[in-house]
């Protein structure tokens, strides 16, 4: 996992460095414009108040799936928890079409840089499917690099479950003690390699939150416009809250410890509340219209566009409704369809105001 980490900051330096390179052909676009919303004293306690709520928000949203476990309801292997998770993946799929695309999509074609080369190149589609490639390959290789690296036999669920064999068990004696050792062994070769999948699906989908949320907190603290801080505050709250609760049910599915739970759920919970910080103490020299800032947050949202629209739709939502649990319930399928277009459509809603 260390090396698909590597690889993905790699890519987001690569694209911070490029936006750096570019600067010589685009010139600053001046000041914001007072529409009568702009007010940096206004905005200070609204900023403090978004801190607190998408704090408060964000560990309530990924802390609930792990501390309702012990419900039987809310187990993963419950009906409900499948409906909650395709809600939760709805949420993180229409995050990347209605609201990270479009703002690059904006930024990327603003009137404040030269028409030469981005009005003339469709950057943010590029970057999107470019950064949409690059997840598929990390979230191949690091299933492959997981795999090798626990060939020796069991994998271990880290919150003390039974360990699970990735290698077939074979049972000597008799012909129904040789079947029956095949058939165990088989099922639990099936659960490893499941297990293993479900620990590289939390960990990236982590790292592509992570720097999402970074970037959109960023630019709320930069931001003076009262205005759209007000608006932005709920669809974020809503937004921090039910993807949290994707993020929870992949990493209550991955069987860590309570250790690692505790970590991945902190670093997702501040990374927000982190970002509109960094804006706050950069709000001095960070301007939301200078081409500096236009390039590097429009190729960072269309770079995290392509990875949240790749894991909601490959991770989450593919892998479950092809899964042997949904495709084995037309009832609980079409529950899931609706619980996807509900988070979905609710998350598109927000759109029209942030």
């Amino acid at each position: 996992m260390t090396c698909s980490k590597s690889i993905l900051i790699i890519f987001f330096i690569l694209l911070s460095n490029f936006s750096v390179q570019v600067l010589s052909v685009v010139e600053d676009c001046g000041a914001e414009e007072d529409d009568g919303c702009t007010n940096k004293k206004k905005a200070l306690p609204l900023k403090i108040i978004a801190i607190i709520t998408i704090l408060i928000s964000s560990m309530i949203g990924v802390c609930l799936p792990l501390v309702t476990q012990s419900i039987p309801a809310l187990s993963p292997e419950r009906s409900l928890f499948v409906i909650v998770k395709a809600f939760a993946a709805g949420i993180i799929l229409a995050t990347g079409f209605m609201h990270v695309l479009p703002d690059s999509f904006d930024m990327l074609s603003s009137t404040c840089l030269k028409e030469n080369p981005w009005h003339k190149f469709p950057f943010t589609g590029f970057v999107a499917m470019l950064s949409a490639i690059i997840t598929l390959i990390i979230d191949s290789m690091a299933t492959s690099v997981y795999s090798k690296k626990h060939n020796s036999g069991v994998v271990k669920p880290e919150s003390g479950g039974e360990p699970v064999e990735l290698a077939v068990v074979e049972a000597g004696g008799g012909g129904h003690s040789h079947f029956h050792g095949h058939h165990h062994g088989a099922k639990l070769e099936v659960q490893g390699a499941q297990l293993l999948r479900y620990r590289v699906i939390a960990m990236v989908l982590e790292l592509g939150i992570i720097v999402h949320s970074i970037v959109i907190g960023l630019s709320l603290g930069a931001s003076n416009n009262t205005c759209s801080i007000k608006g932005l505050i709920a669809a974020l709250c809503f937004h921090q809250m039910f993807e949290g609760m994707g993020l929870g049910g992949c990493i209550l599915q991955a069987e860590y410890k309570f250790i690692k739970k505790a970590a991945m759920a902190f670093f997702f919970s501040v990374t927000t509340p982190f970002g509109i910080a960094l804006g706050l103490a950069l709000a001095s020299t960070y301007k939301e219209n200078s081409p500096r800032s236009l390039i590097t947050v429009g190729l960072l949202n269309a770079s995290s566009a392509g990875l949240l629209i790749y894991m909601a739709l490959v991770d989450l939502l593919a892998a479950d409704f092809m899964g042997p649990k949904l495709q084995g319930s037309i009832k609980l399928q079409i529950k899931s369809y609706i619980a996807v277009l509900l988070g979905a459509g609710g998350m598109s809603l927000m759109a029209k105001w942030a």
